[in-house]
């Protein structure tokens, strides 16, 4: 059984109910969230092995935060419970021409004061096939971003693969450092990345000067400054309305450019996370069938799935990304 290793926040996630706007709730449905965890919670679906590393607060709602990874099959050995206070995200569904939205509260969380050394990367890491990040944990904190550095480092010298979702929200780093100045370094131990040409030129301060065939220009330079890097992908979403998107997928693998269909995507339930079960989809991809395009195709069809799903993770198996990959999309009732 492939094993999967993950570092991140949790996040108590506060939904309005039946797409309700925030003025307009009373109560709200209370789930967890986070990026890296909700990756990992995919391949437990697919099969997989999975540990979450994090810290929550050592409370009820750490401990009930806890739970619910146990919930998910977890190995939640690495999980800390030291600090006061959970972050938070509120989340106001969209629907038709109205856009979701989401308001974070996660200063001074748990996780944020978190202690790098609380971790044993090399025992947490033992036996892995795959370490996965996001470039938001490392906006975190510098205790968040010492914590990712140590666990690429050891898993490199582990042999053990590396993705990283290099996305980042410019607006959570306040602790006295950019992206420029972190992510890089962290980058240069992954061997596969989730980038778009714009964060390739803005993070890495790689300029692309063709006018075509700009990802693949940026990715070329990309592996040219950081020669563990094997593979760069990126998804595309094309937003008809807050219930109809849809989804395709795209890689260099150095040699070609490998590209998707788009997955059409109508009637959204959740959006959220689906990123996220794209990443989920393509790991498998990566680990079980050993091919780039069918790991893109898993990916997306994973993707399309989560936005039927409500919450954060993307809970169905491979049986059913399988059957949208096939082309079985008719939702019939199965008895």
């Amino acid at each position: 059984m492939p094993k999967i290793v993950t570092l991140g926040e949790v996040l108590l996630r506060l939904t309005t109910p039946n797409f309700q706007k925030f003025e307009q709730a009373n109560s709200f449905n209370a789930n967890f969230g986070g990026t890296e965890m909700n990756v990992g919670a995919s391949l437990v679906k697919f099969g997989f092995e999975a540990t979450h590393v994090t810290t929550f607060p050592n409370n009820l709602i750490g401990q009930k935060a806890k739970a619910f990874l146990r919930y998910l099959d977890f190995d939640t050995s690495n999980v800390v419970l030291e600090g006061d206070r959970m972050g938070v995200f509120f989340l106001e569904t969209g629907a038709v021409m109205r856009a979701s939205q989401i308001v974070y509260d996660r200063a001074d969380s748990a996780f944020a004061n978190l202690n790098p050394d609380l971790f044993d990367w090399e025992k947490i890491l033992a036996g892995a096939d795959w370490f996965h990040w996001c470039g938001i944990t490392p906006a975190i904190s510098e205790g968040a971003a010492k914590a990712c550095l140590d666990a690429v480092k050891m898993a490199k010298k582990m042999g053990i693969t590396v993705s990283s979702d290099i996305y980042y929200r410019s607006n959570l780093w306040k602790y006295g450092k950019t992206p420029q100045e972190i992510l890089p370094e962290l980058a240069s131990y992954s061997d596969i990345i989730l980038a778009s040409r714009k964060n390739i030129e803005e993070i890495f301060s790689l300029k692309v000067t063709v006018e075509k065939g700009k990802f693949v220009e940026a990715c070329k330079l990309l592996m040219e400054h950081y020669p563990n890097v094997k593979k760069v992908i990126d998804t595309d979403r094309v937003q008809v309305s807050a219930s109809h998107n849809q989804y395709a997928a795209k890689m260099w693998n150095g040699e070609e450019l490998l590209e998707t269909d788009y997955q059409d995507i109508t009637h959204i339930v959740d959006r959220i996370g689906t990123g996220d079960a794209f990443l989920g989809g393509f790991i498998y991809g990566q680990v079980v069938l050993k091919d780039d395009f069918q790991s893109l195709q898993f990916g997306t069809a994973a993707a399309a799935l989560k936005h039927t799903i409500e919450g954060d993770q993307n809970l169905v198996t491979v049986a059913e990304v399988e059957a949208v990959m096939s082309g079985d999309k008719s939702g019939r009732l199965r008895r």
